[in-house]
Order: C-alpha cells, then sequence, then structure tokens
C-alpha cells in the first residue's frame, strides 16, 4: 500500500479518535497492523499527526483560549489566562511521568493485547462512572480549581498505557471530581495540547533528522487530514453530549476489545 494512501487512512483514524473516549493510540496501533506500516518513521508518525488534532482544538476555541484580545473585556481575559494556568497545572503530571516511562510503555505495551485489554477496562470504567453520576458541582472552568486541575492530569497519565485513551481518562477523572459532561469533555480537548505539543517536539528531537524527504510530503498531509477530521469530530462530540451520555462509546469500546482479544488470540 502506497504510503500517502496509509497516512490518509491513519489521519482518518487519528481524526476521528482522538477526541473521543476510545483510544487513538489504541486505534492506531490496529490499523498500523492492518495497513503494515511499521519502523521508526511510523512511530514518529503516529505521535506527530497528533498535531492537526492540536490545532483544530485551537481554531475551534480560539475566542476561548486567546488572552490577549483587544475585543475582550478584562474579566474574559482573566478567564482564558486562568484557563491556561490550569491546563498548565494538569499537563505537570503527563511532562514527568512521559519522560521517565515513555519509552519503556512504548517498548513494553504498545501491542494488540494490552489495548485490547484497556478498552475493555475503560469500558467498564465510563459504564460504572455513568452509573453513579449525579448532579455536578463544577459548570464552569471558573469553578474549577488548581488542585482539581493537577488531580485530572494525574489520572489522564493513565492513557500512557494504550488502548486507555487520553481522553477517555481525562473526562472520567474530571467527572469523578464533580464537573459536568461539557467541561470534563472541554478540559480534555485544551490538557491537549501541552499534552501532544510535547510529544510531537519530542519526537521530532528525537527523530526528525533522520526523517526523508518523501516521508515529510507523508507526515504533513497526516497532519493536514487529521485536522480537518478533528474539527468536524469535536463539533459533532460536543453536541452529542449534549443530550447523550458517554455508554455508546464504553459499548463501543467493550464490543472492540473482545473482537480484538479474540482475533489476536486465534492468530
Amino acid at each position: 500500500m502506497h504510503d500517502i494512501l496509509k497516512s490518509l487512512i491513519l489521519s482518518l483514524v487519528e481524526g476521528v479518535t482522538e477526541f473521543l473516549p476510545i483510544s487513538s493510540t489504541g486505534h492506531l496501533i490496529l490499523v498500523n497492523k492492518w495497513v503494515q506500516f511499521s519502523g521508526t518513521f511510523s512511530n514518529s508518525f503516529n505521535v506527530i499527526i497528533q498535531f492537526g488534532a492540536i490545532l483544530s482544538v485551537i481554531v475551534l476555541y480560539w475566542h476561548k483560549l486567546y488572552p490577549f484580545s483587544s475585543k475582550k473585556s478584562k474579566l474574559e481575559r482573566d478567564a482564558s489566562l486562568d484557563i491556561w494556568k490550569k491546563v498548565i497545572v494538569g499537563f505537570i503530571p503527563a511532562m514527568v511521568l512521559g519522560f521517565l516511562f515513555g519509552d519503556f510503555i512504548e517498548e513494553k505495551l504498545f501491542n494488540p493485547t494490552t489495548v485490547a485489554v484497556m478498552l475493555i477496562i475503560g469500558g467498564i470504567a465510563i459504564l460504572l462512572l455513568e452509573k453513579r453520576s449525579g448532579s455536578f458541582k463544577i459548570n464552569s472552568f471558573g469553578e474549577l480549581t488548581y488542585k482539581n486541575a493537577f488531580l485530572i492530569g494525574l489520572i489522564q497519565c493513565i492513557a500512557m498505557i494504550p488502548g486507555t485513551s487520553r481522553s477517555a481518562s481525562t473526562i472520567i477523572g474530571a467527572m469523578l471530581r464533580g464537573t459536568s459532561r461539557e467541561i470534563a469533555a472541554e478540559f480534555s480537548f485544551f490538557l491537549a495540547i501541552p499534552t501532544m505539543a510535547g510529544a510531537t517536539a519530542f519526537s521530532l528531537l528525537k527523530n526528525g533528522l533522520s526523517i526523508s524527504g518523501g516521508e515529510w510530503i507523508t507526515l504533513l498531509s497526516g497532519v493536514f487530514f487529521s485536522f480537518l477530521i478533528a474539527m468536524a469530530v469535536i463539533s459533532f462530540f460536543m453536541n452529542y453530549i449534549k443530550k447523550h451520555d458517554f455508554k455508546l462509546f464504553a459499548y463501543y469500546r467493550i464490543v472492540l476489545g473482545v473482537v480484538v482479544l479474540l482475533f489476536f488470540s486465534k492468530f
């Protein structure tokens, strides 16, 4: 299969799954097996195309995130800065633990079996969360404390295990701390910006010089398509959770996890 076609397939998977609580990394590992995209470049590609998803968040939430607009009141500028402060606090655990254990986890746990098991565990966790969820105490970012931001970021680190889902772990962590579904989802989007930007920068520093001209074309096309697809998915997801809970995603995770376990136990 031509690398550009592989890039389009993987970008589609990344754009669709990055911000849904179903594990983009897990899906990329599984699809990589199918399209036979492997090696050092494929590992870098899977990380760097997430930059396109980051850009989609920045574009869609520019007014909410950009604190220096002259069109904003002082109250609005302070609210934007407050979001960034809490995002940075939430990012600290992932930065530290990713630096310490990132290579080990990638070497030992990036396999279909781990993905399948974590898909199932995460699905069950979401169902349990929805069963216990009641009234929400935190319905705005102003009500989210720095302590809660840090704890949500700490729970996000579970997603270093592929198949867990960074989005799912962040949303579960946020809702356990009492946030509404909308605030939990948006905080998972915003927390993705430094988390994935850091992962992208690290991957480029580590492998950027070894990427060939043709591979750069493949990589940039992947970033572009993941950006476009993620834009549409974020809009869909936020409209969906205004009327629905997360149970559909939980059932999908469990079914996919069981199918993957059966497939790889057979072969």
